[in-house]
């Protein structure tokens, strides 16, 4: 069930999605923990089986596109190994901040390292943070992003309130995330690839097919374009709107807090 901005919170509701389970709201956070610990070391691995590697290409752009200058400070939600960091890094130039936020420890762990072995390491913090209860007071940051995190948050609404309570006024929230695939001829293809192809090839390379169940499931319960437009409206952003990448298969929805 996707939610709406109408919807109860998930908590309130008692149950929420894993995939195509319905579980306790209260255990989601959990369980989703596990896939990410279970793929920490061989994220990159994840995102190239799950997009074909395109998912380097649509990250430069999400970055590329955003609205951020040498001295902003950025929070980055669902930062994990730190690849939205990176390509912001020369954005915000030697005055800016960059806040690595992640729920999993693993995840920022993991991220920290990889920076820290590019050289990368003035500029950035990290935070182990649930994005439905951000520990940063309002008013904090000029750019908010996640990047194939909100999917897997357990009450959207809360995260894009939390988003939109630690932006600046002027500031920009960006959410790159699957989404639903715009081309009807492409959904039975791109279906088979999650569904038979991906959790084979999370077994063969990461000997983890069940997580790669999960990540596939986990998409199609995202809500679609229009809703999660709806949603970061019903969060109080303005001018929401998105762009849809590869005929859908991600979007990259934007909000302002003005």
């Amino acid at each position: 069930m996707n939610q709406t901005p109408e919807s109860p919170s998930p908590y309130e509701s008692g149950t929420t999605h894993f995939g195509f389970r319905d579980v306790p709201a209260a255990d989601k956070q959990k369980l989703v923990g596990q896939v990410f610990t279970s793929v920490a070391g061989k994220y990159d691995l994840m995102n190239d089986l799950m997009s074909l590697g395109i998912h380097r290409v649509w990250k430069r752009y999400f970055v590329a596109t955003a609205q951020v200058k040498p001295g902003d400070r950025v929070l980055d939600l669902a930062g994990g190994t730190g690849d939205i960091a990176a390509l912001l890094k020369p954005r915000v130039g030697e005055t800016g901040r960059i806040v690595l936020g992640d729920i999993n420890a693993g995840m920022l762990s993991v991220g920290r390292d990889r920076l820290t072995d590019r050289g990368l390491v003035a500029g950035l913090d990290y935070v182990q943070c649930n994005a439905e209860a951000l520990p940063f007071p309002d008013a904090s940051f000029d750019l908010v992003t996640i990047a194939f995190g909100l999917r897997n948050v357990t009450d959207k609404d809360a995260a894009l309130r939390e988003m939109y309570r630690v932006l600046k006024v002027g500031g920009q929230a960006r959410v790159l995330e699957f989404s639903e695939v715009t081309l009807d001829w492409f959904k039975p293809v791109y279906d088979f690839h999650s569904f038979k192809v991906l959790p084979k090839l999370g077994s063969l390379f990461a000997g983890d097919a069940e997580s790669y169940q999960y990540l596939a499931e986990s998409i199609r319960k995202h809500p679609p374009q229009e809703e999660l437009k709806a949603m970061m409206a019903a969060a109080g952003f303005a001018r929401a709107g998105y762009v849809n990448l590869s005929a859908g298969i991600v979007a990259i929805h934007t909000g302002y807090k003005v």
